[in-house]
């Protein structure tokens, strides 16, 4: 074992890829299976499982090839697959690197279109409350074609036949190839900042799926959903059905179609106002024989043949109300003249002077009630004091020390038994002239008889 060579793991990983590079047949294989753990990375690159019943692979896409798909890979996608099988030297695995993809069953453009309406419709992009009504009777009209295309010259010459005094603004775009999706957004764009224009018709005409396929794509449904101006599709023949189909305002089966769609017919109408003219002039002429008619009628009338006869009754009847308002103005004067007697009576009363009179009698009755309400309050308060005073001097202990008494203090307490002192001890008497220092020398209890 000493004398054998050890490869590294990185050194027999190499060694296998190798061996896998230089096999032919692993080069450009076909094969296919079901899609499982779909990574879609934000770099554009995909990463997933292919798999069948009994076992699976790890397979990349990256993004140079994936940009090319028209349809968006999901998990349980059965698809077919062309690409080398080579080792994934980091994982010491081997991995199928994706150079193709189409569903297994149906086209890719057919499920690409299937994927966005489906998402589109989820946005609600499809939903009648959101389609702006097309203008009966459009001014401007802005067309989104190619500029040499036979839809151009089908839709001029119906809209020129129809109703010529409308004004035609064309939009060029691409309508085919790689750049035309983003072509027609352009168009839609512009157009919806020129001033002015009613409506939009906007399309080609017929063809195959991959040339109608801008009309499928996601930027121009938005754009057209996105439109101030109502837009009128008109992409392909009457079976074809694009994403713009279903994203505009009204959808026409032809280029032609949508011309008539656009503009109302002239001939009609004007054919329409002259029937419109008609029956006005039908209206007014039996509206004037019928007022003609009422007119008579009232001139024919009882009354207006004796207009007088007609206010006879209210002239008396204004006489007669004349004498009651007369009556009863007399009447309410009176009593308003009664009314104002009593209120001027009453405010005479309650003039300034007369108020001033009142109050300065009240407030000479408070003053006299305050002097004598005070005059006693001070009589009774010096009657109060001189009986504390007298009190106090009764109470007073030097007047008690005057008439022989004194108070005996130990240690600055009184003493008021023979048990608060001790033989020894001494003691401070107060008289009423001062103060005695003494020693207790002897303590004699009172005698209990």
């Amino acid at each position: 074992m000493s004398n054998q060579t050890f490869l590294t793991v990185q050194a027999l990983t190499t060694y296998v890829k190798r061996k896998f590079d230089a096999d032919p047949h692993l080069r450009n294989v076909y094969v296919k299976g079901e899609l499982s753990n779909v990574k879609l990375h934000p770099t554009g690159h995909i990463y997933f499982t292919l798999k069948d019943d009994k076992t699976r692979i790890q397979a990349a896409m990256f993004r140079g090839r994936s940009s090319s798909l028209q349809f968006k890979p999901e998990n349980g996608m059965n698809v077919l697959i062309t690409g080398d099988v080579t080792v994934y030297e980091a994982a010491g695995s081997y991995q199928l690197y994706v150079q193709t993809m189409e569903p297994d069953g149906i086209g890719a453009l057919y499920l690409a279109f299937e994927q966005l309406k489906k998402k589109l419709q989820q946005e609600g992009l499809f939903e009648a409350r959101f389609k702006q009504p097309i203008p009966q009777i459009p001014q401007r009209i802005g067309i989104i074609t190619a500029e040499s295309g036979a839809a151009l010259r089908d839709m001029y010459s119906t809209i020129n036949r129809r109703f010529p005094m409308a004004e035609m603004l064309l939009f060029p775009a691409l309508v085919q190839g790689r750049g035309a999706a983003p072509s027609i957004v352009k168009a839609i764009e512009q157009a919806n900042r020129t001033e002015g224009i009613d409506v939009l018709l906007v399309g080609r005409g017929g063809g195959s799926i991959e040339d109608l396929w801008a009309f499928n794509e996601e930027d121009v449904a938005r754009a057209i959903f996105s439109s101030r101006i109502p837009i009128i599709s008109a992409v392909g023949h009457e079976t074809d059905t694009t994403i713009a189909d279903y994203v505009a305002d009204l959808r026409a089966p032809t280029p032609t179609a949508a011309a008539e769609m656009a503009v109302p017919d002239h001939v009609q109408l004007v054919q329409h106002l002259n029937n419109q003219q008609r029956s006005m002039f039908l209206a007014v002429q039996t509206l004037l024989k019928q007022l003609n008619k009422r007119l008579e009628t009232a001139r024919s009338a009882y009354p207006l043949q004796y207009p007088d006869r007609l206010y006879r009754p209210f002239i008396e009847k204004l006489d007669h109300l004349e004498e009651r308002l007369r009556r009863s103005s007399t009447g309410l004067i009176q009593e308003k003249r009664l009314n104002f007697d009593r209120l001027y009576a009453g405010f005479q009363y309650y003039t300034p002077i007369h108020r001033i009179q009142q109050e300065t009698q009240q407030m000479k009755q408070l003053e006299t009630r305050l002097h004598r309400a005070t005059e006693q309050a001070i009589t009774s308060q010096q009657q109060r004091f001189v009986a504390l005073m007298r009190m106090m001097q009764a109470l007073n202990p030097l007047q008690v020390m005057e008439r022989g008494f004194s108070i005996s203090y130990q240690e600055g307490e009184v003493v008021k038994s023979i048990e608060d002192v001790a033989v020894g001890k001494q003691l401070t008497i107060q008289v009423s002239d001062g103060t005695i220092e003494t020693v207790v020398e002897t303590i004699i209890p009172k005698e209990v008889k």
